[in-house]
């Protein structure tokens, strides 16, 4: 069987516990001792009585704080209930480098192969049903397919700036179209943004008045045709680096930067509402642009530190990288920070969910690969187990979410009420993509 059946907790229909919220005023802001409604489905059996929470308005911007607790009111879990992929057997169930998953509104699986160039399409249960595309330049096919993304009508529409289109499939049997796009040769492993106009949200350079070509998004309607095209969101923020230079015998100059290790950085994304989700990962302070303002979610977090041992791989890490261009270079600049940013990166559910992937304390492990001979390895690795916090659209906190052993943040999981899709590598290699279903408290 291609579909991998979990344990029979993970297989139970949750019973649904939705609180009403209590509100009370502190002087100009407001506090609310318990949020709703809890997350449709999701087992959850919440301690105390839910989170502190200030929302003050600023201007045109609503903060939401959680100052302590969630909604849930325990730490939630990933238990699998499914997977596709095999180490052996039918070759509809063998991957061979998963680049992108996309799930629509019945549970379908679509599963972008790299390798291959094409999509496998597998029914909610993980049955094969067909495959979509293939390698060459032809209707229906790719050249250098990255990303995918199901639009509102079903749609499934895949980002191929090899082709310079986007292949739409669907939403019918057989039914296909391709929409042409200027990328200006500019490849991406992000995920393909689509909302709930049905609009999709592409990566492009586009050269600016001095003819330097700079980073926009073009969006398309949900007939293909360009609506607008909006500058990448950015930040006045400059993340300290390190420079190193040289000169040669003819007084040519070339020089080598890079940022220094576990600096904040900016990040942004694209929320199903079709506006900006944006974060500087120094503070958790997450915007998300609204059609009448801003929402501002804020939350209390305990810095996490980082261990000596890896800022020093870290640190011997990049003074390697940089002497392969300027030999005999060593660190001269900033010193690495103790702590780590707040936040890796801001992703949303299809449901308007906002998950934020957390920094976590890594722990090392040997690499059996190590070749001392090859600058680009080390004899350890470091591993940061990844955690979400998840908000509601509205800046409630519901909890945090750990995932289990393999799991992988790349490609970008699916998140959905109380399901995550995610690829998952095992021991050997082999990648599956696995249903899982969240569960708050003892997954037992």
């Amino acid at each position: 069987m291609p579909v991998t059946p979990a344990t029979s907790a993970a297989m139970r229909t949750w019973s649904i516990r939705r609180e009403r919220p209590r509100l009370r005023f502190r002087g100009l802001a407001l506090t609310l001792a318990a949020l709703s409604p809890v997350a449709c489905g999701i087992d959850t059996e919440p301690s105390g009585g839910g989170p502190d929470v200030v929302v003050d308005t600023i201007g045109d911007t609503i903060v939401v704080r959680t100052l302590s607790g969630s909604v849930w009111g325990a730490e939630a879990t990933l238990v699998p209930e499914a997977a596709i992929g095999r180490l052996d057997g039918p070759e509809e169930y063998l991957f061979g480098k998963v680049t992108s998953i996309a799930v629509d509104d019945s549970g379908r699986v679509y599963v972008l192969d790299d390798q291959a160039q094409h999509v496998r399409v597998y029914d909610a249960d993980g049955v094969y049903l067909e495959t979509l595309g293939g390698r060459g330049e032809g209707p229906g096919e790719f050249t250098r397919a990255e990303a995918m993304a199901v639009l509102p009508d079903g749609r499934l529409v895949v980002r191929d700036p090899g082709n310079l289109r986007v292949q739409v499939f669907g939403p019918g049997p057989g039914q296909r179209n391709e929409w042409t796009y200027l990328s200006g040769n500019f490849y991406t492993t992000r995920a393909l943004y689509t909302d709930v106009r049905g609009r999709t949200f592409l990566f492009a350079r586009i050269r600016d008045s001095s003819g330097n070509l700079v980073m926009h998004l073009v969006v398309l309607g949900p007939d293909g045709t360009a609506v607008d095209t909006l500058p990448e969101p950015s930040s006045d923020f400059d993340p300290p680096s390190v420079r190193a230079e040289r000169t040669d015998d003819e007084g040519n100059t070339s020089s080598v930067s890079s940022v220094v290790p576990f600096s904040p950085f900016f990040n942004w994304s694209v929320h199903p509402s079709g506006h900006f989700l944006t974060g500087l990962s120094g503070e958790y302070r997450i915007d998300l642009a609204r059609g009448d303002g801003v929402l501002r979610i804020e939350r209390q977090s305990t810095p996490i530190p980082v261990s000596d041992a890896e800022r020093d791989h870290e640190r011997e890490s990049t003074v390697r990288m940089i002497r392969l261009s300027i030999p005999g270079w060593d660190w001269d600049g900033p010193s690495i920070p103790r702590h780590k940013p707040v936040f890796k990166s801001l992703l949303s559910g299809r449901d308007g969910r906002i998950w934020v992937w957390l920094s976590t304390e890594a722990y090392s492990v040997e690499n059996d690969d190590y070749n001392p001979d090859n600058p680009f390895s080390a004899p350890v690795s470091w591993i940061e187990p990844t955690r979400y916090d998840i908000f509601e659209p509205d800046g409630t906190y519901l909890g945090a979410v750990t995932t289990p052993a393999g799991f992988s943040s790349y490609p970008s999981p699916i998140f959905e009420g109380d399901h995550v899709w995610a690829v998952t590598r095992d021991e050997l290699g082999v990648q599956r993509v696995v249903r899982f279903r969240i569960v708050v408290g003892d997954p037992e």
